[in-house]
């Protein structure tokens, strides 16, 4: 039914789907576990990053300004990689500069949400900084008291070699599809976190094994139950309740990356595969 939410295992099959096509395997999607819930509404209006990177308070633009670096480095690393043949040590440096150049010029600031969708201003912003390369060198050089982001480029190269794209790819839908695959990987990190933090392993355990890892040797219901000493009951309900979870996660960590509402339900539909 257009505009119907949808439910957290077809959530689930699309974290999945995206985990599984990084590392160059494909697998068909399992069906629907027995006694899903339905998912939640959208959550409610939070102040967002791209809201505080105009604001006035200097340490929260500079905390906005890592929170964008944190969820588009990687895209832009590869966009990179890709868009501008550029070798692994050229595009680490060109995305380390285009990060502290924004931050620097107040790219961000400028964003106008009536105009553009932020990931497609961002991207234009890349684009125009990788052509104009040689004065943005010497604005990295000047550093403007930025100090380097910590990325872990070997994985995002990694990636790469692991699934190279088709040489014909849309590089505009390719860099979407790693700002998507981006999003699900933070949103299971925190739900991870969260789960460490509050003693619940197991339901983790059980999420990670049948969900994550997913593949050839997933275990049935049954199976993982034998394996983790639990009843087939207790898996359906952790399962259901870690999928409940990484949903509230993953719309969360959009919501903060989106500059209004409308921003927002219109990047979830894009994002959770729904009908507008």
């Amino acid at each position: 039914m257009p505009g119907a939410v949808q439910s957290p295992v077809s959530l689930v099959t699309r974290v999945t789907c995206v985990r599984r096509q990084a590392a160059g395997l494909y697998w068909a999607p399992a069906m629907p576990a027995p006694s899903a819930e339905p998912a939640g509404p959208f959550p409610p209006t939070r102040h967002s990053v791209l809201e505080a990177v105009r604001g006035g308070d200097a340490d929260a633009r500079r905390r906005a300004c890592e929170a964008l670096a944190a969820a588009y480095w990687k895209p832009v690393y590869k966009y990179v990689r890709l868009r501008w043949r550029r070798e692994p040590a050229d595009a680490e440096d060109l995305t380390q500069g285009f990060f502290a150049v924004a931050f620097e010029k107040g790219f961000f600031e400028r964003f106008d949400p009536e105009r553009a969708r932020f990931r497609t201003y961002l991207r234009t912003c890349l684009d125009g900084f990788v052509s104009k390369e040689r004065a943005a060198a010497r604005a990295q050089k000047r550093g403007g008291g930025v100090v380097p982001l910590s990325l872990d480029f070997e994985s995002a190269e990694g990636e790469l070699t692991l699934s190279p794209p088709a040489a014909d790819v849309d590089l505009e839908e390719y860099f979407h599809r790693e700002w998507v695959r981006a999003l699900f990987e933070t949103a299971v990190a925190r739900l991870r976190a969260r789960c460490a933090a509050s003693g619940r392993l197991v339901p983790f355990a059980v999420f990670e094994r049948y969900d994550l890892d997913r593949g050839p040797d997933t275990p049935t219901y049954a199976q993982l139950g034998r394996e983790l000493d639990l009843p087939v009951t207790q898996v359906t309900n952790h399962l259901s309740a870690m999928r409940r979870e990484l949903r509230r996660h993953l719309l969360e960590a959009l919501r903060a990356l989106c500059a209004s509402d409308d921003e927002f339900r219109h990047e979830a539909r894009l994002v959770l595969g729904r009908d507008p």
